[in-house]
C-alpha cells in the first residue's frame, strides 16, 4: 500500500529519534530480570510526577483503566452520577459505567474549543452527582478553575481526563499539578506514547495514590494481602523504559506540534467555510489533534486524500448515539452540539515530525479541496 505524501502521524520517525535510548532501556529490563512493578516503572513514575508538578504518579495498564481506577479510588460506584462531556472519546463514559455509576453528559460551550463548559456542567448536577470528569480535549485544557468552583459548590470530586494533554498548561501550570487526580494515556499515538497500551494517574493526594496502587494490583499493598477488590492493571517494565526514553523529548515534540498549529491557524484563517480551532487566553495547548470543521467534511476528506494528505475523523458517532449507550435516555437530537461536531470535524496532520514542506502541502491541499467542495448554502430561515 502506498504511503500518503503527508501521513497523519509518523510513528516510525518518532521511534527512530529515540531508538538508541529505547534499545538501552530494553537491555536494562532484560538484564534486571524484573518485568512488572520494577525499577523502570518506579523511575518513570517519579520522573513523570515531577514533570507534571505532582507528588505521585501511579501507572496502570491503559488510559481507560486510569480513569476507572481513579473514580473507584474516590469511591464512585452504583447509584452515583458523574458529569462527563457530550463530545469526547467513548473511554470517558465507559470508565464511569465500569464503576457502576451513570455518565451524565454536558455539552461544550464553544464548538471551536469543544471542551467542558462549566455552566452546562453546573446545570447537569443532581442530588446523585458525585464527580465531574472534564476532558482536556485535543490537547487543549478545560477551564479547570471554573470546573473546580462548580465541584466545590456541590461537594464533588474531579477527575481530569488528560489522555490528550501531556505537557499542556492551564494558567501557567501543567495539567496534573492541580488539587485533583488527572488520568493520562500512553497509547502509541499520544504526545507521550508507549509502544503498546499504558496509562497513569497523577495526583498530589497521597491517600488516593495509595488506594490506586492497591487497586491496580489485585487490591494488594503487599503480596497476598488483598485489602480491597482490585484488578490487574499494571504498566510493564518495557513500556516504562520506552516512556523514560521519550519523556525528555516531550516538550520539544510539543513545541514542534505548536509550530505546525500556528502555521495552520495563520495560513488557513481566510479559507471560506472552514472552522478553525480556538485557543483560550488561559491555555497553552499541546495540539494532540488539529480539528477543523466543514459542512462537507466527508467530501473534503476524500479530496485531501486524492492530494496525498492523510486525515482522520475522530468520534464520528457521538457517544450517546453509539450502540453502547442505546436506550440510555439520550435520543438523536438531545445533544445537538456533540452531534454537529461529530458530523463536521476533520483532523489534519499535526505530528512533531512533519516537515515544513509537508505543512505547506497540507495548506495548499486544504485550499484546493475546499474550493472543490464548497460549503452548502444555509437552510432557509437559518443564519449561516
Amino acid at each position: 500500500m502506498t504511503r500518503p505524501a503527508v501521513p497523519f502521524l509518523d510513528l516510525r520517525a518518532a521511534t527512530a529519534e529515540v531508538r538508541s535510548a529505547v534499545d538501552a532501556g530494553y537491555r536494562r529490563v532484560l538484564d534486571s530480570g524484573r518485568f512488572l512493578l520494577g525499577p523502570e516503572t518506579e523511575a518513570f513514575e517519579a520522573e513523570f510526577a515531577a514533570y507534571c508538578g505532582a507528588a505521585h504518579c501511579v501507572t496502570v495498564g491503559s488510559g481507560g483503566a486510569a480513569l476507572e481506577l481513579a473514580l473507584r479510588a474516590l469511591h464512585i460506584g452504583p447509584g452515583d452520577e458523574v458529569v462527563v462531556p457530550s463530545h469526547t472519546f467513548i473511554a470517558t463514559w465507559l470508565a464511569v459505567s465500569a464503576t457502576g455509576a451513570v455518565p451524565v453528559p454536558a455539552e461544550p460551550g464553544d464548538p471551536a474549543l469543544a471542551v467542558a463548559d462549566p455552566g452546562r456542567i453546573d446545570a447537569a448536577v443532581t442530588p446523585r452527582t458525585r464527580a465531574i470528569v472534564p476532558v482536556h480535549l485535543n490537547g487543549h485544557p478545560a477551564d479547570i478553575d471554573a470546573v473546580t468552583d462548580v465541584a466545590e459548590r456541590h461537594g464533588l470530586a474531579v477527575v481530569e481526563d488528560a489522555a490528550q494533554a501531556h505537557g499542556a498548561r492551564y494558567r501557567g501550570r501543567r495539567i496534573g499539578s492541580g488539587p485533583h487526580a488527572a488520568a493520562v494515556s500512553f497509547y502509541p499515538g499520544k504526545n507521550l506514547g508507549a509502544l503498546g497500551d499504558g496509562g497513569a494517574v497523577v495526583t498530589s493526594d497521597g491517600e488516593l495514590a495509595d488506594r490506586l496502587r492497591a487497586l491496580r494490583n489485585y487490591g494488594a499493598r503487599a503480596k497476598y494481602e488483598h485489602a480491597v477488590r482490585g484488578t490487574n492493571s499494571r504498566l510493564d517494565e518495557f513500556q516504562a523504559a520506552v516512556l523514560r526514553a521519550k519523556l525528555p523529548l516531550l516538550d520539544d515534540w510539543n513545541a514542534r506540534r505548536s509550530a505546525v498549529a500556528r502555521r495552520y491557524l495563520m495560513e488557513l484563517a481566510d479559507v471560506p467555510g472552514l472552522g478553525l480551532p480556538r485557543v483560550a487566553p488561559w491555555a497553552r495547548p499541546v495540539w494532540h489533534l488539529f480539528p477543523v470543521r466543514h459542512a462537507r467534511r466527508d467530501a473534503l476528506r476524500v479530496l485531501l486524500a486524492e492530494r496525498g494528505v492523510e486525515t482522520q475523523v475522530h468520534y464520528p458517532v457521538p457517544v450517546h448515539l453509539s450502540g453502547a449507550y442505546a436506550g440510555a435516555g439520550w435520543p438523536a437530537g438531545s445533544l445537538p452540539l456533540a452531534e454537529g461536531l461529530a458530523a463536521e470535524l476533520l483532523s489534519l496532520p499535526i505530528g512533531p515530525h512533519l516537515s515544513g514542506g509537508q505543512v505547506s502541502a497540507v495548506v495548499d491541499a486544504v485550499r484546493a479541496a475546499t474550493a472543490a467542495a464548497p460549503s452548502p448554502p444555509p437552510e432557509p430561515g437559518r443564519a449561516p
